[in-house]
């Protein structure tokens, strides 16, 4: 009942994204609808922050278009229970992550990646493209698999096959649990820094306790963990193609690891604290992503 509201509006939007393109909403497709959704939000969301001048709302404004994006994917195809619990897993991810952002951002005052770029809107608009393209790659593999079509509108020859492959498997088992890890050591990591930074007496410190003492960045472990266990959750029923959206977890890892995550974390992280012995030897001692005992 609640994800009707929300589908009709997810529709409306990419009705009138395709309108503008002089393209038939018809002849999109599913996936071509849930880019335009994901396109139209975004831009118009840019729009409005860089009259305002504040990137306040960037990351709610993400989650809000996750929600969207995988509603009217699942709205275009099957209803088994692969789609709807990978539906609901990038949902709770996805809410559950914005609303610590957008409280983070409101409890800081702002966030420091935008300072430099949100009074120049052609720099700040990058920010918006690059969160587009994110939003759709990451959970792309979830958007192909709810876009499946209905298993009643298929032949009758093809119906037995297609309960087959809607049928749990151990690929689901294992890639929720996964997910489910994943999940875990991200909330976990994300509460233990915000309570670290609460307390006046590491003021000025950077986190190394709990989780954040056997890794260096464990929320972006549990990040990883979550969009490789919805891959391997949706690869079952993915073909041909489809199975090149193993992109996705790639693509999360590669955008961590090497261009908006650990690099930029690093670079303030040797600013701070580069001439601390104390921190070189947590660089050398701590282990980079994966939470485990630390190097002696």
């Amino acid at each position: 009942m609640i994800g009707r509201p929300f589908c009709s509006f997810s529709s409306l939007l990419a009705g009138r994204a395709a309108s503008r393109m002089g393209t038939p909403m018809s002849s999109l497709g599913p996936l071509g609808q849930v880019a335009a959704v994901d396109m139209s939000v975004q831009f118009a969301c840019f729009a409005v922050a860089a009259a305002l001048q504040t990137e306040k709302f960037y990351d709610i404004s993400a989650s809000l278009t996750y929600v969207l994006c995988v509603l009217l994917s699942f709205r275009a195809g099957g209803r088994s229970t692969r789609c709807k619990v990978n539906s609901g897993l990038v949902i709770a991810w996805a809410v559950r992550l914005g609303s610590f952002l957008l409280w983070r951002v409101i409890h800081d005052g702002g966030d420091s990646r935008f300072e430099k770029v949100r009074m120049h809107p052609s720099r700040f608009f990058v920010f918006w493209a690059v969160q587009a393209v994110w939003i759709l790659l990451t959970a792309l593999p979830v958007y192909l698999s709810n876009s499946k079509p209905n298993t009643e509108a298929e032949l009758e020859e093809g119906r037995t096959q297609r309960r087959e492959k809607e049928k749990v498997c151990w690929r689901d088992v294992l890639g929720w649990s996964l997910w489910a890890a994943g999940f875990t050591i991200q909330v976990v990591a994300d509460m233990q820094k915000r309570l670290f930074q609460a307390d006046p007496r590491n003021k000025g410190l950077w986190i190394h306790t709990g989780l954040w003492k056997l890794a260096q960045h464990p929320n972006y472990f549990g990040e990883i963990c979550m969009w490789w266990g919805l891959f391997l959750s949706c690869s079952t029923t993915l073909r041909g193609w489809e199975l090149l959206s193993v992109a996705s977890p790639c693509f999360v890892a590669f955008l961590l690891l090497r261009v908006s995550g650990v690099p930029l974390l690093r670079k303030a992280g040797l600013k701070k604290w580069g001439h601390l012995q104390e921190y070189q030897d947590y660089l050398k001692r701590t282990r980079l992503l994966v939470p485990l005992p630390r190097r002696f």
